[in-house]
């Protein structure tokens, strides 16, 4: 359930508007602590130059929940402590062959150190002094307020050409209502 620390994660998959495949199951997790988000700025492949937070794609045999903590551990350094899920976002792409399904997930306490990465460059930024929006993808913008005011949420977001939204509707949810799609 949203919310809620798991060892394991469990994801009702409804049908996917617009797409005769199904869809790239992604993660991203974001720190956040002392009023301090970490994010890193992508240095190589999808989203290059966007700051985000850290994630990427479930291997086979990989729950979505360890996937998380992999990426994390891999492209940051560090070991989530007290990791909850916050959200499922859908992403169409007109010029991509899979849309993506990203389990956002929250934490606050770490083990390890902060590091660059080959694949990203962590920065924490003050979240009074604002988020690096215009260097970020453009649906953040949408789901970051739920995100950051510790509320559950889904949604889908349409692209065209990789990083301009033509449709969006993200809402908050509570834990029962995460079924795929919106």
């Amino acid at each position: 359930d949203l919310g809620k620390p798991k060892q394991t994660c469990f994801t009702r998959r409804g049908a996917m508007p617009n797409a005769a495949v199904s869809p790239k199951v992604m993660t991203l997790l974001v720190v956040v602590r002392d009023g301090m988000v970490l994010l890193g700025e992508k240095k190589r492949g999808f989203g290059v130059g966007f700051w985000n937070g850290f994630g990427g794609k479930v291997e086979p045999g990989e729950t979505i929940d360890a996937a998380a903590m992999r990426e994390l551990r891999e492209e940051a350094g560090i070991c989530a402590v007290d990791m909850t899920k916050r959200g499922v976002l859908l992403f169409v792409y007109d010029d991509q062959t899979q849309a993506m399904e990203t389990h956002v997930y929250h934490a606050s306490s770490f083990r390890g150190d902060v590091r660059e990465t080959d694949e990203m460059r962590p920065k924490w930024w003050n979240i009074k002094e604002g988020m690096p929006f215009q260097k970020m993808w453009p649906d953040d913008e949408l789901w970051y307020p739920l995100f950051l005011a510790n509320k559950t949420f889904t949604g889908t977001v349409h692209f065209t050409n990789t990083t301009t939204i033509v449709k969006h509707e993200i809402r908050e949810a509570p834990a029962s209502a995460m079924v795929y799609g919106v």
